[in-house]
């Protein structure tokens, strides 16, 4: 589907509060590694006078290289919590690395996240570009989660924007393999295919204008995905608008939260 949509639902004027530098591993793994430590934090933003509101879990981009935490803007004061995540970054680590930290920041939002007005039934999982294979990794192997006690699909729904679904490039240039060869393998989204996940919307740039590849990868797993028969996966193209599409797809992210939240049985 190709589309621009510009709207978005709006709440109410709260007030919001920003903690920030939180740490998601243990004292004691924290100690164990100086880098970790460094490294290993995120920022929850909150509405201080609503309880049991939607979380987005937001990983950057970066190419697993570099970038750092951040609340894009479009999600401020929209009536969700924003948890933004900094993961550790190649070359100072090497795959899966960097897939273990999103998971452990996923499973920390899961038991804490209702200490900041967050419901753990609403948890979300975003990010763009390398954010994007993270929260996809994070969503389709249920095994980082369970490293932690958490069920993959606990999670409300997942929304990458513009992520790799075969295995990332730096994965590839970890292993001496060109960035241009495409391969699947246990750290691609696609080589885990299954019609049980959480919901998925995934939004890319146009076609013409991605990152090489991009829209087409997302489109096959988007195929495959229907192949297994999944119940709820949506698929995206931004017209007018390449790789650098966060902006455009926020208001797609909040309409999705709503939608997924609304249909939820009152607790």
């Amino acid at each position: 589907m190709c589309l621009f949509l510009s709207t978005s639902f709006l709440f109410a004027q709260r007030k919001y509060q920003l903690d920030q530098n939180l740490s998601y591993y243990s004292q004691e793994i924290q100690e164990s590694d100086v880098y970790l430590k460094e490294r290993c934090k995120l920022d929850v933003y909150f509405p201080k006078d609503t309880l049991n509101v939607p979380t987005v879990v937001w990983f950057h981009g970066g190419g697993l290289e570099f970038g750092s935490k951040h609340i894009p803007e479009g999600l401020k004061e929209k009536g969700v919590v924003v948890v933004a995540v900094n993961y550790r970054l190649h070359p100072k680590i090497k795959n899966p690395v960097y897939i273990e930290d999103a998971a452990a920041a996923v499973a920390w939002t899961f038991k804490n996240i209702s200490k900041f007005n967050g419901n753990p039934n609403k948890i979300f999982i975003s990010g763009h570009s390398a954010g994007g294979y993270l929260a996809s990794m994070v969503t389709m192997d249920k095994s980082y989660l369970e490293n932690h006690g958490v069920d993959a699909d606990s999670i409300a729904g997942s929304i990458p924007f513009s992520g790799h679904t075969i295995t990332h490039f730096t994965v590839r240039k970890e292993r001496g393999i060109d960035g241009k060869q495409p391969i699947i393998d246990k750290y691609a989204p696609l080589f885990h295919v299954r019609n049980d996940s959480p919901p998925m919307l995934l939004i890319t740039g146009n076609r013409e204008m991605e990152l090489l590849g991009r829209y087409e990868e997302n489109a096959y797993f988007y195929r495959m995905m229907k192949v297994v028969a999944h119940p709820d996966i949506e698929l995206m193209e931004l017209d007018g608008y390449g790789h650098n599409m966060v902006y455009p797809a926020v208001p797609l992210l909040l309409d999705f939260v709503k939608r997924k939240t609304a249909v939820q049985t009152p607790e």
